[in-house]
């Protein structure tokens, strides 16, 4: 049986609602241009602020996918 071999791509992402909007778009995006997708890790959520008020929700994403030779 062959080894399986996985890259993982780091994406940040904002949304004006929520971090999961913020996550799930970074998975939709990510899906758009790679095939095989496997595992979605967030690995770190923060917000922009404003005048003390939130202005944005970003979320730093984890994408993996099976890696595949040329």
């Amino acid at each position: 049986m062959a080894e399986n071999v996985y890259k993982v791509v780091e994406l940040v992402v904002t949304s004006e609602e929520s971090w999961e909007k913020a996550a799930a778009a970074a998975v939709t995006r990510a899906a758009a241009s790679l095939r095989d997708l496997r595992i979605a890790e967030v690995k770190e959520l923060d917000m922009q602020l404003d005048n003390g008020q939130v202005v944005t929700y970003r979320a730093k994403v984890a994408v993996s996918f099976k890696y595949e030779d040329g």
